[in-house]
């Protein structure tokens, strides 16, 4: 198997030196970059895996390296990772919206980042497999290869998240999820996570697919499923 490579983005030099210990340890081919501008830079040359994303960066700041990421066809399925300082919960709530794949908290612990990085780069391999099997049911259609989601035939644009909690509900109508069998799915069960960081997810969703929103239903008590 051919050694997946790691852009990690930090402006602190030591945090770099772990980040680039650990991973090495861990297997993994490592480049940096010390801003955003290095990163976007660095991206088309290196052809990274996964990115390991600081928010807090001089100039262009980790968001917006992950909104321009996002926003190009080329990068767009690019796992990114954010890097972020505790109480920064509003960033990390938009860096999960506009795609963004994980996050972890400074300081963090060498098992745990590489534990987060093997559940994205483990989950990237699996959806590259399922690409098949195109779901339909009421006005939704589900290209899992495509990465698309139309309602009535007009395109509606998910983040990653978003699209993976609608695949996952969609195989199964009439099923009930909990929050954590949701979070198991769509992340990986390494990943840490809170009832409402799901359920601004699940809001997020039903915002996008306006009526079609509705075939998201809330179980009181237990969690979310997809009407038959």
């Amino acid at each position: 198997m051919a050694m997946k490579k790691i852009l990690a983005v930090d402006d602190e030099e030591d945090i770099l030196e772990l980040l680039t210990f650990n991973l090495t340890r861990e297997g993994y081919r490592v480049v940096s970059a010390a801003t955003g501008e290095a990163a976007l830079q660095a991206v088309p040359k290196e052809m990274p895996d996964l990115i390991i994303l600081d928010l807090m960066l001089p100039g262009i700041d980790g968001l917006e390296v992950a909104r321009r990421l996002k926003n190009d066809p080329d990068t767009k399925n690019l796992p990114i990772i954010m890097l972020t300082a505790k109480g920064e919960e509003a960033d990390i709530v938009t860096g999960l919206e506009l795609g963004a794949d994980d996050y972890i908290t400074k300081p963090f612990s060498p098992r745990i980042l590489a534990a987060r990085v093997k559940a994205v780069l483990r989950r990237e391999g699996k959806d590259a497999r399922d690409e098949s099997s195109v779901l339909q049911i009421h006005d939704i259609v589900i290209h899992p290869g495509r990465h698309e989601v139309t309602v009535q035939g007009q395109p509606v644009q998910l983040t990653y998240t978003e699209f993976g909690i609608l695949r996952y509900l969609a195989a199964r109508p009439g099923w009930v999820f909990t929050r954590t069998q949701i979070v198991d799915a769509v992340r990986g069960d390494d990943y840490f996570v809170t009832d409402r960081s799901v359920d601004v997810q699940i809001v997020g969703l039903r915002k996008k697919l306006g009526k079609a929103g509705k075939t998201i239903e809330t179980v009181r008590g237990v969690g979310y499923r997809f009407k038959e």
